[in-house]
């Protein structure tokens, strides 16, 4: 059945009850540990039920592992304009996007990245993750080329610009934070004189 709601107030009663899921996943897995929580009890404190949750993440681990930026950051890269260069795209995509998340976005985001690297299941699928994000910027940096998008250079830059990040926040630490913006520059900047990507 088609919600009667308007478009642009669905959409924000959707992201409210994605958000209180989350919040209320995180705060038990933070109070009892990630193997003793399970869904019927994230429903339970978001005042969902069961189906509902799953309508928003197919598992208990995309509660934590579903990134919500990578997607607006494919946006804002596309959004960059023509001629400008894959490194210089990503960053000025990424800037867009963090620069402008509230104290509270920044804490909700380091509280996912804490849960990430202490839990061992949710580990297991960092590669996967990873691998995710190579796709979708490999694609994007095709499109902005006018190439197809399993295009081979598009992809190599693309895991040579993820692996800077890597670099610059290693798995295992507390996520990405807004000081780190001008080590990725320099970083970055190191990729595009040494490898020679304009």
């Amino acid at each position: 059945m088609t919600s009667s709601l308007p478009a642009g107030l669905r959409e924000r009663k959707k992201a409210k009850t994605k958000a209180a899921i989350r919040e209320a996943a995180m705060t038990l897995f933070e109070d009892q540990g990630y193997a003793s929580t399970t869904v019927e009890q994230i429903a339970e404190a978001a005042e969902v039920s069961p189906s509902t949750f799953f309508r928003y993440f197919p598992t208990k681990e995309d509660v934590i592992l579903t990134d919500d930026y990578d997607p607006v950051i494919v946006e804002a890269i596309r959004a960059q304009p023509p001629g400008t260069s894959p490194v210089d795209a990503l960053l000025n995509g990424m800037r867009s996007i963090f620069q402008d998340l509230s104290p509270k976005e920044w804490e909700i985001e380091r509280r996912r990245q804490r849960l990430f690297n202490v839990v061992p299941e949710l580990r297991s699928r960092a590669m996967q993750q990873t691998l995710e994000a190579l796709d979708m910027l490999a694609a994007v940096l095709a499109e902005r080329a006018g190439k197809p998008a399993d295009d081979l250079t598009s992809r190599v830059i693309a895991g040579a610009m993820i692996g800077v990040v890597l670099a610059i926040v290693p798995p295992g630490t507390s996520g990405f934070e807004p000081s780190d913006f001008d080590r990725l520059d320099e970083a970055l900047n190191v990729l595009r004189e040494n490898l020679y990507f304009r």
